[in-house]
């Protein structure tokens, strides 16, 4: 599955990044401990977390997510943005809650 039938089926928001929406996705990750996530996460994962700073994309470059989304209509700020776009991960937006897009992208990958 690639991020852009993730976003089309979770209807997310596309906040920058856009030239990774073709990215494969593996798996997802949910947390907000940056340090966590650079323990943790697999590349091609998506990355699902509240956090909205810069280094969320740095940590995503670092272990190859396929995408990050950040829940409840948080709002990255323009830095984030911009390294998403540098970076060609996308950064995606829910106004879900972390547990419920978590169970809402788990039973998407396992549909197949």
């Amino acid at each position: 599955m690639k991020v852009s039938d993730i976003i089309e089926k979770l209807n997310l928001k596309v906040t920058g990044g856009d030239e990774g929406l073709q990215n494969e996705v593996t798996g997802g990750y949910t947390s907000d401990l940056l340090s966590d996530v650079m323990g943790n996460v697999d590349e091609g994962q998506v990355w699902i977390t509240l956090q909205t700073h810069r280094n969320v994309m740095a940590v995503a470059s670092l272990k190859e997510v396929a995408a990050v989304i950040i829940v409840k209509d948080l709002e990255a700020d323009e830095n984030t943005i911009s390294q998403s776009n540098d970076e060609g991960i996308p950064l995606l937006s829910s106004s879900m809650e972390a547990f419920e897009l978590s169970g809402e992208l788990y039973k998407l990958l396992n549909e197949r």
